[in-house]
């Protein structure tokens, strides 16, 4: 692998516990990368944006089925959803024309008349199809909707609160020269540098490594007043596949969601001319790791992400906590605790962590337990499998999502 410089990193439950970084951020200079060093993170930007549009959600001011007609009225793309723009599920062509032919970005004021001119080259939600176009629409959707400078917004709503001080607009020093690698010559060229002004919510930022992984914990669900846990529960939830024949890769609602290894990671990748960039996490150990390099080719950051993130969590699992004795429950839950059964198979509920919690024996480890939270007239599933479903108590027992739950086994009705 041929790279003028590579800067990784790894967190574990919030803490940084490896960084280190190779090569030359700058050739001509010799000037030496550190883990200090900005890299230009392109897409990982999407997921900023994807941020900034859920704290817009949270305060009301729009709705992620709302129609971007809302907000850009008039346009031949107006029925498209929020959602489907945060999901790569619009349909709506690449790129917002042709800059990285031109090496210039349109104008806000030729971006938006160019609007109709954009080609939707599938039918909205018949498969995944990445846009830069669709993000730098949620931009100017961002703008619209809070009456915010977008790059303001989010530099009050997300990247301050994170105290990501590393991560900006423009780069800011010490930061890397990017390049392109020639094959055969093993020569380096210095790539131009795009500035993406109207476009900037689809790939401006700048960062470094210990900044992505302060936002990879802040997506494992570390970021207590930015978002609501609902909130990054939603944009944690698969809304496309990009390999329907592997399922391997997804998309949430601004995040591509990778599958290895019995785990799901979710981050972003990133590449702009000269730069590479890939943050991902895993929610349930808090583990993620994120990698920058100045050049254009030849790093697959995913799957170096997952590599550092799986092998954390394989050598360094997470502490057992040591068991002590649950508070009393209530008398309404003390009574339904223990073995139930339903068309003939176990169910067990117990009283954890001061909550009502429901599994099946031998349930792969993925599907997660059932936790339950009062309601009138019994309980609701607030989290895991059957989430929303209600329970109740009957005569012959209870019934949990349209399902008889008795205490022996018994013939299903009818």
């Amino acid at each position: 692998m041929r790279l003028p410089s590579v800067a990784a990193a790894v967190v574990r439950e919030g803490v940084v516990v490896w960084a280190d970084a190779l090569g030359l951020a700058d050739c001509e200079a010799g000037v030496e990368a550190s883990v200090e060093t900005q890299y230009r993170v392109g897409s990982i930007t999407k997921s900023v944006t994807a941020v900034a549009v859920m704290t817009l959600r949270e305060e009301g001011r729009l709705d992620l089925d709302d129609p971007l007609e809302l907000y850009l009225p008039g346009s031949v793309h107006g029925a498209l959803s929020i959602r489907r723009l945060l999901s790569h599920l619009s349909g709506l062509q690449r790129e917002a024309g042709e800059m990285f032919v031109s090496g210039r970005s349109p104008s806000a004021e030729e971006l938006l008349a160019s609007i109709d001119g954009y080609e939707q080259v599938l039918p909205s939600a018949r498969a995944h199809h990445y846009s830069n176009l669709a993000y730098a629409l949620l931009g100017e959707v961002v703008a619209r909707a809070s009456g915010v400078p977008y790059a303001r917004l989010v530099d009050e709503r997300v990247l301050a609160p994170l105290g990501l001080g590393r991560t900006t607009w423009s780069p800011q020093p010490p930061s890397a020269q990017g390049y392109l690698v020639e094959e055969y010559a093993g020569t380096v060229v210095r790539e131009p540098h795009i500035e993406l002004g109207p476009v900037a919510p689809m790939g401006q930022l700048w960062s470094t490594v210990a900044d992505l992984c302060r936002f990879a914990s802040f997506l494992a669900g570390d970021g207590d007043g930015i978002l609501e846990r609902d909130s990054l529960e939603q944009m944690w939830t698969p809304q496309s596949m990009v390999d329907p024949e592997r399922w391997s890769v997804g998309f949430g609602l601004g995040l591509e969601l990778s599958a290895q290894d019995g785990r799901v990671f979710g981050g972003h990748g990133g590449a702009m001319p000269g730069f590479l960039a890939g943050v991902h996490v895993h929610r349930d150990s808090r583990v993620g790791a994120a990698v920058l390099a100045n050049a254009g080719t030849r790093l697959a950051t995913r799957e170096l992400c997952l590599e550092l993130a799986s092998a954390t969590i394989e050598r360094w699992p997470a502490a057992i906590p040591s068991w002590r004795p649950e508070a009393e429950p209530p008398p309404e839950v003390r009574g339904i605790l223990g073995r139930w059964w339903s068309e003939g198979n176990e169910f067990v509920f117990f009283w954890r962590e001061g909550k009502l919690t429901a599994e099946a024996p031998g349930t792969p480890p993925w599907v997660h337990a059932s936790v339950f939270a009062p309601c009138e007239g019994g309980f609701r599933v607030v989290e895991g499998r059957e989430r929303g479903e209600r329970l109740r108590l009957v005569e012959e027992g209870m019934v949990f999502g349209g399902y008889l739950f008795t205490r022996g086994q018994r013939q299903s009705p009818g």
